[in-house]
């Protein structure tokens, strides 16, 4: 997907919820690694932005502080869950198996999904939404090298397990 410019004098709410709620569907879902909350996740980080809309629609790229806030929040609901099942495993109780992702491949975004955050982040960030290098260190508020870093260390990671799998 090629990432959206908006000019801050024309684009309205509504236009910017249209263009950007798939993409964060797909990136709280890849991020989050539960496609069950995706939507939730994306809904709340519209939210938050519609509700500082006049301050954010002057930023000259709002869609980065939208996809910093959805995966923020998919970090953030995704360590919720670890420590449910944690719980409810001290409980006794087996927790449910996790839902596949639907983004393609479900053995790849398995495999994406056991990458620590950064790295997930970066992965999704550039293969969901063919986000450039700068565009994810800005997005997840490290140097372009750092950036670059996450996503070569999470192909790396991936290359490597998708590798061990197919044996």
């Amino acid at each position: 997907m090629v990432p959206v410019t908006y000019s801050p004098q024309v684009i309205s709410f509504e236009t910017f919820y249209r263009t950007e709620y798939g993409p964060m569907v797909a990136l709280a879902t890849a991020v989050g690694g539960n496609p069950g909350v995706g939507e939730d996740i994306a809904q709340e980080a519209l939210i938050r932005a519609h509700k500082h809309w006049e301050r954010i629609c002057s930023y000259e790229r709002p869609g980065t502080w939208l996809r910093r806030t959805t995966i923020n929040l998919a970090l953030n609901v995704r360590r919720g869950s670890r420590r449910q099942r944690v719980a409810i495993q001290r409980l006794g109780s087996r927790p449910t198996d996790p839902v596949e992702i639907v983004l393609g491949d479900p053995a790849v975004w398995q495999a994406v999904a056991a990458l620590p955050a950064r790295q997930r982040a970066a992965v999704a960030l550039h293969y969901l939404e063919d986000r450039s290098i700068d565009e994810i260190a800005g997005i997840l508020e490290c140097s372009p090298n750092t950036a670059k870093a996450h996503l070569h260390h999470g192909r790396q990671t991936l290359a490597s397990h998708l590798k061990e799998n197919q044996q």
